[in-house]
């Protein structure tokens, strides 16, 4: 009995949030943030060198199936978001070697953010990933308010750790910078 009414309580706060959420005016922005961040067992330069192989993503990005890098500054993805296979378009605005790199989407899902890159020892870096991005329907609200996006992420930050720990070096390099725009 009592775990029938700690779910009923549950549910019922679930529907006030999403409620709340989606009673917003017509074309009112629902932007959510997340961030997230992981150590990881490698110098700075390689840990950044690896996060340039964008490609590579869906290597241990669980949901990519694919990110094509179309020139320096500019990315499509196809990726299975809330059970839905989805494409987009990104671009990125600002890109320091061994400090951060910064983007938004020019198309489809609305999301933008910066992954910084700090030195924790010669051997240790912090990645840091801060992203804002807005649900596009019911299913990808309710995904958001459960955390089910923040818990990817941090599998995704997990899943960037165990790839480069265990092979020990990037897998390729791109040290051009974009200046911020």
């Amino acid at each position: 009995m009592l775990k029938k009414i700690v779910a009923l309580a549950a549910l019922a706060a679930g529907g006030i949030m999403l409620s709340k959420r989606f009673r917003k005016s017509p074309g009112s922005e629902t932007m959510s943030t997340i961030e997230e961040s992981v150590e990881v067992n490698v110098p700075v330069s390689t840990a950044y060198n690896q996060w340039t192989q964008f490609e590579e993503f869906p290597k241990f990005m669980k949901g990519v199936k694919e990110v094509r890098q179309l020139d320096p500054t500019h990315l499509h993805w196809r990726a299975v978001v809330a059970g839905k296979e989805q494409e987009w378009d990104s671009e990125i605005t600002e890109q320091i070697p061994d400090t951060r790199i910064a983007w938004h989407s020019t198309s489809g899902a609305k999301n933008a953010g910066v992954v910084t890159f700090h030195k924790i020892s010669d051997s240790a870096t912090r990645v840091m990933l801060q992203m804002d991005y807005e649900p596009r329907d019911v299913v990808e609200g309710i995904g958001d308010v459960l955390g089910l996006v923040k818990m990817e992420v941090r599998d995704n930050l997990r899943g960037f750790k165990e790839f480069l720990e265990g092979r020990g070096k990037e897998t390729g390099s791109w040290r051009g910078a974009v200046p911020q725009q």
